[in-house]
């Protein structure tokens, strides 16, 4: 199934940080925090302003982005867990970031 978020919407794939410290203590799953950073899946064409044009947003698929920690709504799409925030809600780009990895 495709999903197209809508106005200054945009979807967000969680990205999982390492289980370990870097003094290579593992840290177990209750002690985590959801992560704040994240992949941009799908945007939405952008919002319109008084005069009916639309801006588009700065935000693209495939970007590495930062959030805040209550941003979003979690939703289950295709067994996928994703994140759909407004634009606004996204802190910065993160520049130079590592692709994510596909799930095997």
């Amino acid at each position: 199934m495709k999903f197209r978020p809508l106005h200054d919407r945009v979807v967000v794939k969680r990205i999982e940080e390492d289980t370990k410290t870097s003094g290579g203590i593992i840290i177990p799953d209750t002690a985590k925090e959801k992560p704040q950073q994240g992949e941009v899946v799908a945007v939405g064409p952008g919002v319109r302003d008084e005069n009916g044009k639309i801006n588009a947003l700065d935000v693209k698929a495939g970007d590495r982005v930062l959030f805040g920690k209550w941003s979003g709504t979690e939703v289950k799409i295709d067994g996928q867990d994703l994140l759909i925030m407004k634009e606004s809600d996204i802190l910065g780009i993160l520049e130079g970031a590592a692709k994510t990895k596909a799930a095997a």
